[in-house]
């Protein structure tokens, strides 16, 4: 297994949280490098926590890809470790790590993490991230196999969430605010091909319905194309269309949250 892991929770930066992973996994592994890709995952935002990770995957080595954004610690909800792609991805097992598996061409195999052998001692009810997950994630980068952790489990009883989808029809496409990011901008499940396949080019103008609304907004390169205050659309860093204020919040603006219908069209 290679020596990286990277880490993602929703544990923030106010407190020791993030350090005592860290801690933990540098006293198991030494020579393991971390990458942090986010610790600002809203507080029990799984959605938000998968979305994240799935789109940044691509960018990072193969390696132990270590997820928490865990609102079930304590209860029912089973720790997993699932291999996909030449990685492992380990977390709870509540569709945080669905949509980077899907990204890395599905799970090859999954286990339920059990061999308490592996885990601090004594076990933290509400801190799994630092008193299961972390050792298990630097275990496995010193040398113990996925298969070591605990039973195999069929991969059709893996939590998965719903993959966000795009629908063209009718001249438009519907679709759904992926997430919001800090500044406000929405991006949508609508992928760039799917407005190309409409016609739309960059410096048309769309029609943009959000439930009963109807707006006109231009779609540009990037927000800094239209003056500061105006709302834009444009292909984001993912492939995937946002919209967006300049200099401002368009979630806040329109009142978009996670999960909100959106259709798109051309106009004219």
């Amino acid at each position: 297994m290679t020596p990286v892991i990277t880490l993602l929770t929703d544990y923030g930066l106010e407190d020791g949280y993030v350090g005592a992973c860290h801690g933990v996994i540098a006293g198991i592994a030494p020579a393991v490098r971390i990458i942090d890709v986010c610790h600002l995952v809203p507080a029990g935002d799984v959605r938000k926590g998968a979305a994240i990770l799935a789109q940044t995957i691509p960018y990072l080595p193969a390696g132990v890809h270590l997820g928490v954004v865990d609102p079930g610690a304590g209860g029912a909800r089973r720790a997993v470790a699932v291999e996909a792609g030449g990685r492992v991805f380990v977390g709870p097992d509540n569709g945080l790590l669905s949509w980077a598996v899907r990204a890395c061409g599905g799970a090859r195999a999954a286990y339920q993490i059990t061999d308490d052998e592996l885990f601090l001692k004594p076990v933290a009810p509400t801190f799994h991230g630092r008193d299961v997950f972390a050792p298990v994630a630097a275990h496995l980068c010193a040398g113990r196999k996925p298969a070591d952790l605990g039973p195999e489990l069929p991969l059709d009883r893996l939590v998965s969430l719903p993959t966000p989808t795009s629908l063209l029809r009718e001249g438009s496409v519907e679709g759904e605010v992926v997430s919001v990011d800090r500044f406000g901008n929405t991006q949508l499940s609508i992928a760039l091909g799917d407005l190309t396949a409409l016609g739309v080019r960059v410096g048309d103008t769309l029609g943009v319905w959000l439930g009963r609304r109807q707006l006109s907004m231009p779609f540009r390169e990037t927000f800094a194309a239209v003056p500061p205050g105006e709302l834009v659309a444009f292909t984001d860093s993912a492939g995937l269309i946002a919209i967006a204020v300049n200099s401002g919040d368009a979630a806040q603006r329109l009142g978009l949250p996670p999960g909100a219908h959106v259709r798109l069209a051309p106009t004219g």
